[in-house]
């Protein structure tokens, strides 16, 4: 059984996590998915509009992943990797070298985003929104 990893913050879900999640799964059998506690990213300087619970729910949701887990350190990776027997870390590309690392312990591989998506974007966007509303009132 080959098992395959990711890591992300996954808030406000979208095509691109989904796109991610599907191409990871498709590398093995099994797909083990790190979510990101709030309290791991406030420490990244990230706040997200969605708590972990209701984030960690919504990938469990989600048809290709198998199991959940929190990511709360950025040292957990190597200690996942070896607790559950993982063979390939997935993460999208624009951490390109970022866990090269990792290679160590297993493959590593950065897949391309999905282009003109992020939760980055959609809270830019909704912002703008918001700015508009005000100012058209």
């Amino acid at each position: 059984m080959k098992t395959i990893i990711t890591y992300g913050t996954f808030d406000l879900f979208h095509i691109g996590h989904v796109n991610l999640l599907s191409r990871a799964k498709a590398l093995g059998d099994r797909l083990i998915v790190a979510v990101s506690t709030d309290e791991f990213n406030l420490q990244k300087g990230k706040t997200t509009l969605v708590p972990f619970e209701h984030r960690a729910a919504v990938v469990a949701s989600c048809r290709y992943v198998d199991q959940v887990i929190a990511e709360v350190s950025w040292e957990q990776k190597e200690k996942d990797i070896r607790q559950f027997g993982v063979d390939v870390f997935v993460i999208g590309d624009d951490w390109q070298g970022k866990f090269d690392d990792l290679k160590a312990f297993c493959e590593v591989l950065y897949l391309p985003r999905t282009r003109n998506i992020s939760s980055s974007s959609i809270k830019q966007a909704m912002q703008v929104l918001a700015q508009l509303d005000k100012e058209l009132r």
